[in-house]
C-alpha cells in the first residue's frame, strides 16, 4: 500500500478539495462558473479539462483564495477558502500559466526568498531549497540567474517554488504550457514522484489530453462553467465503446445528423465546431455508409478521419469542441 492509499484509508479525513454549487459571476453578468460541484481525494491527481473560457482558471483562482465566489462553497482539507483564507494558503502551493520569475535572481534565491516570505527560518530555507533544486535537476544551475534558464528549467523552478512550503495540495495551472515534449516529460516525472513519495494531492488544469490521460486519477470536463463529465480517463473512454468517425466540412449539419442517427450501427452523433463526430460499431465496415449519407444534404464534406476511442473523443462528445494537444478549438 502506498502512502497515498494509506491516507485515503483513514476514516474521517476530509477531502483534499471539496467544491459545492460553486458559482462565479463577473461584472456584466458574465457567468464563469455555474454551480460547479466536485471533490478530490487526498493523495490523488485531478485534471480539469475544458475549452478556452470554460472556467478552469477561475476555479483555480477561487480554490487558491485569489478571488471570492459569488455563491457556493469550496474547501481545502476541510477549511473554507473564504472564512479560513490564511489557513488555506498555508496548506497549498500553486503555479500559474504565466511564469513570474525574477530574471535578476538565481534559482536558489528564488526559492529561499519565497520561503522567507512564508516565515520559514533561514536554515530551513537553505536546506529545503537545496533539496528541491536536486529533485528538479537544477543543482548545477542553482546559482545562475533565471534569465539564463530555458523555458523548461523555469517551469521546473516554478514547480520547486510551489513546493518550498511543503504544501498538502498543489495547484498547477497549465504546468507544461509551451514546453517541448522532453520538457513536458520531465515535469510529468516530477509530478508522479511527488504523489508516489509524499501523498501530495495535485489539482491541475491542462489543454494537453495526453497529460491528463497519463497523470490523472480522475478527469473533470468543464464547459461554460459546468462540469459535464467526470471519471477516470480510461473509464470515460470505455464508456464511448465505439470507434469515432469525424466528418469536417461546411454547411448545415442538421439533416445529415438526423440521417445518421437513424442508422442501426451508429451509436452517437455529436455536433462539433466544423462538422460531426460519429460513434460507430466497426468504423472500417461502415465508413462508406456514413459518408454516403451526406449525398444530397446541406453539409459538404471536406475531410474524413477515423480513430479509436480516446480522451479527445470524450471531450468532443461533451463540449462540442475538438481539443488538440495544447489548443482548444
Amino acid at each position: 500500500m502506498t502512502m497515498a492509499d494509506d491516507r485515503r484509508a483513514v476514516s474521517g479525513v476530509p477531502k483534499a478539495v471539496e467544491v459545492s454549487e460553486l458559482t462565479k459571476v463577473y461584472t456584466g453578468n458574465v457567468r464563469a462558473l455555474d454551480r460547479l460541484t466536485l471533490s478530490v481525494d487526498t493523495g490523488t491527481i485531478y485534471a480539469l479539462l475544458g475549452p478556452n473560457g470554460a472556467g478552469k482558471t477561475t476555479t483555480i483562482s477561487i480554490l487558491t483564495t485569489l478571488i471570492s465566489p459569488t455563491d457556493g462553497s469550496a474547501r481545502i482539507n476541510g477549511m473554507d477558502v473564504v472564512r479560513d483564507e490564511k489557513k488555506v494558503r498555508c496548506d497549498i502551493g500553486v503555479t500559474f500559466q504565466e511564469m513570474i520569475l525574477d530574471d535578476a535572481l538565481t534559482g536558489r534565491q528564488v526559492l529561499t526568498y519565497h520561503g522567507r516570505l512564508y516565515r520559514m527560518s533561514r536554515g530551513d530555507c537553505t536546506s529545503r531549497a537545496k533539496q528541491l533544486l536536486e529533485l528538479i535537476d537544477l543543482g548545477d544551475a542553482a546559482d545562475r540567474k533565471c534569465k539564463t534558464y530555458s523555458g523548461g528549467m523555469k517551469r521546473r523552478l516554478e514547480l520547486a517554488r510551489a513546493l518550498m512550503t511543503v504544501p498538502k495540495v498543489l495547484f498547477l495551472d497549465e504546468p507544461t504550457l509551451g514546453l517541448d515534449p522532453s520538457g513536458r516529460a520531465q515535469i510529468w516525472k516530477y509530478i508522479r514522484s511527488l504523489v508516489k513519495d509524499t501523498g501530495l494531492t495535485i489539482f491541475l488544469t491542462t489543454h494537453y489530453l495526453d497529460e491528463a490521460h497519463r497523470l490523472a486519477d480522475r478527469v473533470g470536463i468543464l464547459d461554460q462553467g459546468r462540469l459535464v463529465a467526470e471519471g477516470a480517463p480510461d473509464q470515460l473512454i470505455d464508456e464511448l465503446g465505439v470507434d469515432t468517425i469525424v466528418l469536417r466540412g461546411s454547411g448545415s449539419t442538421d439533416d445529415l445528423r438526423e440521417k445518421l442517427q437513424s442508422l442501426q450501427f451508429v451509436e452517437t452523433v455529436s455536433v462539433v465546431d466544423d462538422g460531426l463526430l460519429i460513434g460507430v460499431e466497426s468504423s472500417s465496415r461502415h465508413l462508406a455508409d456514413v459518408v454516403s449519407q451526406a449525398s444530397g444534404s446541406a453539409f459538404s464534406i471536406e475531410d474524413v478521419s477515423v480513430s479509436k476511442p480516446d480522451l479527445g473523443a470524450v471531450f468532443a462528445k461533451y463540449t462540442g469542441h475538438r481539443l488538440q494537444n495544447g489548443d482548444a478549438s
